[in-house]
């Protein structure tokens, strides 16, 4: 890559770390506002990424959604609350120097799909039957730059970054289970969560919460056992 296309990401991309708001948030939170919305709002104790004009407090999480568990149970039985989750559908990997020169970029082999919301969604699933919560998932193209190669903790090999965003290839809006159960494959039933990682095309664990958050909505019913394997059956 010419020298110019690599001071320019240096710029882009500032300095690899941790950062108390990340770049994809702060992507979003700009991308997200409209003329009349404010950014950081204290709203009964909790500061809110975004207060609408209209009143909807909007919460980007670009990680699990575990921590907004308390946030959520204290603010919706009063407030309008989006919670709005970037999922990297396109993604590229650029690995970049100590001085933000661009050393390699390659495409993910990755490419995760709505589907992917159950992975946080597992932590509250029965919130989502509440009048006053909205999940907005984003399918984004992102850039995720990296230092030149992994490095090695006590455990396992880490390979921290950035994540960029680059456009907004659509939104899924989630208000209930009916809305859940529009990310599922038509599947006939009775069908195994092994059946069902299959027709979704996700690896198993991803499908095991599916099926957690498919149940505790009500899109799931108990269909008794084959051998061993719960079966699942359509409400």
């Amino acid at each position: 890559m010419a020298k110019g296309q690599g001071t320019i990401c240096a710029k882009l991309c500032a300095v690899i770390g941790v950062l108390r708001e990340g770049p994809l948030h702060r992507d979003l939170k700009a991308l997200l506002a409209a003329p009349g919305d404010a950014f950081e709002v204290k709203v009964d104790g909790y500061v809110i990424d975004l207060v609408r004009s209209d009143g909807e407090l909007v919460e980007i999480q670009t990680g699990g959604f575990s921590p907004l568990r308390s946030k959520l149970d204290a603010l919706l039985d009063r407030h309008r609350v989006r919670i709005v989750h970037p999922v990297p559908t396109e993604r590229r990997i650029i690995r970049v120097d100590e001085q933000g020169e661009v050393l390699s970029t390659r495409p993910s082999p990755k490419k995760p799909g709505p589907a992917t919301i159950f992975e946080g969604l597992v932590s509250f699933p029965t919130l989502l039957s509440h009048p006053n919560l909205t999940i907005e998932v984003l399918l984004c193209r992102e850039d995720h730059v990296r230092a030149p190669a992994p490095v090695r903790g006590r455990r396992y090999m880490r390979d921290p970054g950035q994540r960029r965003l680059r456009d907004v290839l659509d939104r899924v809006e989630l208000t209930g289970g009916a809305d859940v159960a529009k990310l599922l494959p038509a599947l006939e039933a009775p069908f195994t969560t092994r059946e069902l990682a299959k027709a979704m095309k996700v690896p198993l664990p991803l499908a095991q919460k599916a099926a957690a958050c498919c149940r505790a909505l009500e899109v799931f019913t108990d269909a008794g056992k084959r051998g061993r394997a719960p079966l699942h059956g359509w409400a």
